[in-house]
């Protein structure tokens, strides 16, 4: 019996390929993304001066239309409508996967309900590449993004104290020092990893208690993104 040709080999027209892209180094593009941006008929990009950088790079002549977390649901049709008139399209976001932690879902999901056929090009996504390394539990996590600001958020602190779940967060450098004490607190002095500025040059983990994070992180600013992974309330 013979093998079923790869998605990407098959016509594109109608098409909507959610392509992963480098959270870092570039060259963690895959062959398969950068064949895919090169053949789509517009790409949809969460920052069109950020993906120039990766498409410049890659020597990729295509027309790019922004997406991002204010373009509105009236933006998500008009991009749908091209596709269900037979145009191919790529979503990008800045670094990772589009649609983690991202506004990228609300166009697969109008994608979706119109019937068009949605194809993942797998790639990187920063907190499974820390998740990977980090040394914690990987059979069972759970991943919570970025808590919430204000709102809610001692109260999704306390609930996830007891999860017995690896658990992850996204978080920002000028929040960091306080996520950390407040873990500590509702969580106790619990192991953890904090991943900063995944496949970048300066990519560090901190590895220990909350407390002894903060101590080898250190005073001052912070810069980067950061992941933080915490072992579960079993272990």
């Amino acid at each position: 019996m013979s093998e079923a040709a790869p998605r990407g080999d098959r016509d594109q027209s109608g098409r909507l390929f959610v392509v992963a892209t480098p959270v870092g180094n570039l060259s963690d593009m895959t062959f398969r993304a950068v064949e895919t941006l090169k053949t789509v008929d517009f790409i949809a990009a969460e920052d069109t001066r950020t993906s120039s950088i990766l498409l410049k790079h890659y020597s990729i002549s295509k027309p790019m239309v922004s997406f991002h977390s204010h373009s509105g649901a009236n933006r998500s049709m008009e991009l749908v409508d091209r596709l269900l008139r037979g145009e191919s399209a790529a979503l990008i976001t800045d670094a990772g996967t589009p649609g983690i932690s991202d506004p990228g879902y609300t166009f697969v999901r109008d994608a979706v309900a119109e019937g068009i056929d949605v194809v993942p090009v797998p790639g990187p996504t920063a907190f499974v590449a820390a998740l990977s390394a980090s040394g914690l539990r990987t059979d069972r996590f759970i991943f919570e993004g970025f808590l919430p600001l204000k709102k809610g958020r001692q109260k999704k602190l306390q609930q996830l104290s007891s999860e017995k779940r690896t658990i992850i967060f996204y978080e920002s450098p000028h929040r960091i020092e306080k996520t950390l004490r407040e873990l500590s607190e509702h969580f106790g002095e619990r192991r953890c990893v904090v991943g900063r500025e995944i496949s970048k040059i300066h990519e560090s983990f901190y590895r220990g208690t909350f407390t002894e994070v903060l101590g080898m992180m250190g005073e001052g600013e912070k810069r980067g993104e950061f992941v933080v992974i915490v072992e579960g309330s079993e272990e």
